[in-house]
């Protein structure tokens, strides 16, 4: 039978306590002592010894006494503290609390048959009772915040309509939030913006690295004023706050969490739309949101689903109250640290899987054959590569085909380019059709489930065999197919290969030199085609 709440009495008994299918986090909401404040429901307060409002469960995960895979622990009652400092240990951040009127400690290696066992347990005192208390499930699965490496910027509702009261409670939220974060480089940064008529960073990602020093800073901030223009600063945070100078990681996903008091007084639509673009996963937090009456006075109705990263809900979370804002703190950890689902991190520059398919034929010639993979280089330059991010891959062919390098098998920008630099000419005939066919084995096949598979073909002249077939296949694949023709190539056969439209997909130069033009182009058509994607 599940317990979701455990009043326990103590006077002069000691209790041993089986947890199991406890998650190492605060929320197992078994607790030792009666506790009518839900804020105290699923914490734990002290480090050693711990306040009776604390999760037992967790208490022990804390102390080292189980794992999160479970096990008994020893629950002995003791005399209220006067401090209870807390501490990150296990991956369980304890807090601090001033004082308690009752406290308990917990201890385990138990190997005594507690069922059966009639006697004392050695190390308890004689009139000591003993009492096991069966707790099947734990039902809360919020990830450790140690493994949850995001970059965060939190926008803050600096506007007048907020007032001065509610604006405490949303520091209270932010220094909670701060808390149960923990904070580190190993683990989650996390910056404030303040927002009214203009944006103001009140702290980068990198000014502060503990919760501790967070949590203070955050206590000091003073409400700046002004409007609720959250447009202006989603608009700020993407073209200034995710810098290398502010301690963006790079390799960790972006997140920005909007709280909003009602609705903003400006436009959120196009900041939004481009701060998605380049990689930021944005959320809000609305609270006390405009009733009926009040919807006329919204400048841009639906403003959460045309910001948020996805509208299906998970990235918005609606309050209805200011006083219930705390309630919002875990569910907004478990998803900013869901990373699994931070799809907005994956750009038209950073999901992709492209396969060049470049003709090496004797129509082409060295020179030339140099202009075709200074053109490669130029397209791979603008793409971020990496293992987990853009992979590029190289097919040569003439009547015959050789792959020049794998999907992953160079890692950085700077080896693709040393790579492509290598290829050497090969000379022969030209069999674009066998070309797709081998580069679909040898690249496409081993492409990742969550990467767009692309396959850019370069070619000078009209194949030797069928490409229409091939072709095909291909899109059946799922693989998006550019042909780039140059000189004497055959626009049937461009327009066979390329992926409808053609227009999009097709391009073609009369000279080799004019190639670099259309490398604008083709990024544009990746990355719009990548933009245009359904966001629910």
């Amino acid at each position: 039978m599940f317990i979701r709440y455990l009043w326990v009495s103590f006077s002069l008994m000691t209790y041993v306590v089986s947890c199991s299918s406890v998650v190492p986090d605060i929320e197992c909401d078994v607790r030792a002592g009666k506790v009518s404040y839900p804020e105290f429901i699923v914490k734990v307060y002290g480090s050693g010894v711990f306040a009776l409002i604390s999760s037992i469960c967790n208490a022990a995960i804390h102390s080292g006494v189980i794992t999160n895979e479970g096990g008994k622990v020893i629950v002995k009652k003791m005399a209220g503290q006067a401090e209870y400092k807390g501490s990150l240990a296990n991956g369980i951040r304890s807090l601090s609390l001033p004082n308690w009127r009752e406290s308990f400690t917990v201890s385990g290696n138990i190997t005594l048959n507690l069922r059966t066992r009639k006697d004392p347990l050695p190390t308890l005192t004689d009139n000591a009772t003993k009492k096991v208390i069966k707790i099947s499930e734990c039902r809360w699965h919020i990830p450790l915040t140690a493994d949850c490496k995001v970059d965060i910027a939190f926008l803050m509702d600096g506007s007048w309509s907020i007032g001065k009261r509610r604006f405490k409670i949303q520091k209270d939220f932010l220094m909670e939030v701060s808390q149960v974060l923990s904070v580190g480089m190993a683990g989650p940064m996390m910056g404030i913006i303040q927002y009214g008529d203009d944006p103001v960073t009140e702290f980068s990602l990198r000014q502060f690295s503990s919760s501790k020093d967070l949590k203070l800073a955050i206590d000091k901030i003073v409400q700046k004023g002004g409007l609720s223009n959250v447009g202006k600063a989603l608009s700020y945070i993407n073209k200034h706050y995710f810098s290398d100078s502010n301690g963006n990681r790079g390799g960790a996903p972006n997140v920005a969490v909007i709280l909003v008091d009602g609705w903003p007084t400006d436009k959120v639509e196009e900041a939004s739309r481009l701060a998605r673009e380049s990689g930021i996963n944005i959320f809000f937090v609305t609270i006390e949101g405009p009733d009926d009456n009040e919807k006329q006075n919204v400048v841009e109705p639906n403003f959460v689903d045309k910001a948020v990263c996805r509208t299906s809900g998970f990235f918005s979370l609606p309050v209805a109250s200011w006083f219930a804002l705390r309630k919002a703190v875990q569910p907004l950890v478990k998803r900013v640290c869901d990373t699994d689902r931070l799809v907005c991190s994956k750009t038209c520059l950073n999901a992709n899987d492209i396969a060049f398919v470049i003709d090496g034929s004797s129509s082409v010639g060295t020179g030339n054959f140099r202009t075709v993979l200074q053109f490669v280089a130029n397209v791979t330059r603008e793409f971020e590569i990496s293992d987990t991010d853009t992979r590029v891959g190289a097919v040569q062919y003439t009547y015959e085909q050789r792959l020049e390098f794998a999907f992953g098998q160079h890692n950085t920008k700077a080896d693709v380019l040393n790579a492509v630099k290598r290829i050497s000419y090969w000379s022969g005939g030209t069999s674009t059709g066998a070309a797709i066919t081998y580069a679909a084995a040898q690249l496409f096949s081993k492409s990742k489930p969550n990467k767009r598979k692309i396959m850019i073909v370069i070619t000078d002249g009209r194949s030797y065999d069928d490409v229409r077939a091939p072709a095909l296949a291909v899109h059946r694949q799922g693989v998006i197919a550019y042909s780039i023709g140059i000189a004497w190539a055959a626009q049937d056969e461009l327009e066979y290969i390329a992926t409808d439209p053609d227009r999009d997909h097709s391009f073609f130069v009369d000279e080799f030199d004019n190639l670099y033009k259309y490398v604008p182009k083709i990024i544009n058509n990746i990355c719009q085609e990548f933009n245009s994607q359904p966001r629910n």
